[in-house]
C-alpha cells in the first residue's frame, strides 16, 4: 500500500507567517492535510491566497484543506466556501495543539539554515490603510525567557541564523524588557548563535539601546527592513503613521554613519489623495534612504479601513507609480550588488547547497554546489559577479 501524501503547509505573506507555519508543521501530524497560511495585507495578497487554495485543491482533491492566517481571519465565510476547504482556523487558534486534534505541542524539525522566530503578534496602531489589526488583534509579546529558550533549542538543532519576527516588532514588551533588551538577552544567553537578524522595524521606535545593538554588535546582521510606507509628510499624516519623512531620513543617516547597513523598506504607491508631487517625495526617498531591498505595493482599499473612504487614486495610476518605485529601487539595488564584486562575504549555506545570504541580505549563489553535509555551516565566499537580483561567488573557506 502506498504511503499517504505528506502534509503540506503553504505560506503567503510576512516573516511572522513563516515562523508560525514552522510551528504548524510540527502539530499537524501525518494526515492528508494542506494548511494554507493566508495573507490579508492587500487585496492582491487576498487574491493570491484564494488562488493558492484553489491550486492546492486541484493538485490534491482528496486532501483536507485548512485555511488560516489574516485573509481567512478577516473573511472566514468567504474562505470557508472555497472548494476543498474543510475548515477555517483563526489566528488565535492556529498554534494551539488542540486545534490540530491534540497532536503534541513539539517544536518542528528545523528545515532551513535560517530559523524564523515569532516573538510579537498583533498591533495597537491604527494606520488608515491597514486591515491587519482585524486579523491579528492587539499587540502582545512572548515572554523573553521563552523566546531565549526557543532560540537556544534551534541553535542546538543546528540553526546558524535566527530571524526575529512580529507584526509590529519594535513594540515588543515583556514587562520592562523592550526589543533591545530581548536582543541583549538572546546574545548573552545563547552565545553559540552566530547571526541574529531583525525583521520589519518602525523607525520611530528604535531607541538608544536597540540603536547601539544594531550598529555595534557584530552578531546582529547589518540589514534592516523599515516600515516607511511613504516619503511625503501629508501622505504619512493621512496614513496615520507616527513618523515624518525627516525622521526616517535622519534615522537612516545615523545608522549608516555608524555601520554599513543595508536598508529595506515597505512603500505604498497611489495612496488616496496622493498627487504627483507627493508621489515624487516617496520616489526620492529610495535615494535619500539608500533603499536596496524595496517591497512596493500599489495601494488597494481594504474594506472597513478609513483610507477606503478617502478620495481614491485611479488604479492604473497607482500601478504605474508602483512600477516607477520598483524601477528606481532596482537601479539602487543593482549598484549596491555591483559594489560587492571582489569582496568576501560570509554566508550560511542553505538548501540545496548552492546559496546563502550575505550579512546585508544580498542573495549569494555559489558557482559550485556543496554536499548536503555542508548545509548550515558558515562559509566565506569571494564575489565574482553580480546580476540584477543576486551575487555569484566562489567558496574560499570555512568560517564555522
Amino acid at each position: 500500500m502506498p504511503a499517504p501524501p505528506a502534509p503540506e503547509v503553504i505560506t503567503l505573506g510576512c516573516r511572522l507567517n513563516l515562523a508560525e507555519s514552522e510551528t504548524i508543521r510540527g502539530l499537524i501530524g501525518q494526515r492528508d492535510t494542506i494548511v494554507v497560511n493566508t495573507c490579508g495585507v492587500t487585496n492582491e495578497a487576498v487574491k493570491q491566497s484564494r488562488a493558492a487554495i484553489r491550486r492546492a485543491h486541484r493538485a490534491r482533491p482528496e486532501a483536507e484543506i485548512v485555511a488560516t492566517g489574516c485573509a481567512a481571519e478577516i473573511d472566514r465565510v468567504g474562505f470557508g466556501a472555497l472548494p476543498g476547504v474543510a475548515r477555517v482556523v483563526g489566528n488565535a487558534a492556529k498554534l494551539l495543539p488542540a486545534t490540530w486534534s491534540g497532536f503534541p505541542n513539539r517544536l518542528p524539525p528545523r528545515r532551513h539554515a535560517r530559523a524564523f522566530v515569532g516573538v510579537q503578534n498583533g498591533c495597537d496602531h491604527a494606520c488608515t490603510f491597514c486591515a491587519i489589526p482585524a486579523g491579528r488583534g492587539p499587540s502582545r509579546s512572548d515572554p523573553a525567557a521563552q523566546v531565549v529558550a526557543r532560540i537556544a533549542a534551534l541553535v542546538e538543532e543546528g540553526a546558524r541564523e535566527v530571524v526575529l519576527s512580529g507584526v509590529d516588532l519594535t513594540s515588543y514588551a515583556d514587562g520592562d524588557t523592550t526589543l533591545g533588551g530581548l536582543v541583549e538577552q538572546i546574545l548573552r544567553d545563547v552565545p553559540a548563535l552566530p547571526r541574529l537578524r531583525l525583521s520589519s522595524l518602525d523607525t520611530i521606535e528604535i531607541d538608544e539601546r536597540l540603536f547601539a545593538l544594531i550598529t555595534e554588535e557584530p552578531r546582529v546582521m547589518p540589514h534592516l527592513h523599515l516600515s516607511l510606507q511613504a516619503g511625503d509628510d501629508l501622505t504619512l499624516k493621512r496614513m496615520r503613521r507616527r513618523h515624518l519623512r525627516a525622521d526616517a531620513v535622519r534615522m537612516v543617516e545615523q545608522l549608516k554613519a555608524k555601520r554599513d547597513i543595508a536598508i529595506g523598506a515597505d512603500l505604498i504607491a497611489g495612496f488616496p489623495t496622493e498627487s504627483d508631487a507627493m508621489f515624487a517625495n516617496t520616489l526620492a526617498l529610495i535615494d535619500d534612504c539608500d533603499i536596496v531591498h524595496a517591497h512596493v505595493f500599489p495601494y488597494s482599499p481594504r474594506a472597513g479601513t478609513p483610507a477606503a473612504r478617502m478620495p481614491q487614486v485611479a488604479g492604473d495610476v497607482a500601478r504605474a507609480r508602483a512600477a516607477r518605485l520598483r524601477e528606481r529601487a532596482a537601479m539602487r539595488r543593482r549598484a549596491w550588488l555591483n559594489g560587492m564584486i571582489g569582496s568576501e562575504q560570509p554566508i550560511v549555506l542553505e538548501k540545496p547547497g548552492d546559496r546563502g545570504h550575505a550579512p546585508g541580505f544580498a542573495d549569494v549563489r555559489l558557482a559550485e554546489t556543496q554536499p548536503a553535509s555542508a548545509i548550515g555551516r558558515i562559509f566565506s565566499v569571494r564575489i565574482a559577479q553580480a546580476t540584477d537580483s543576486h551575487l555569484i561567488g566562489h567558496l574560499i573557506g570555512t568560517i564555522e
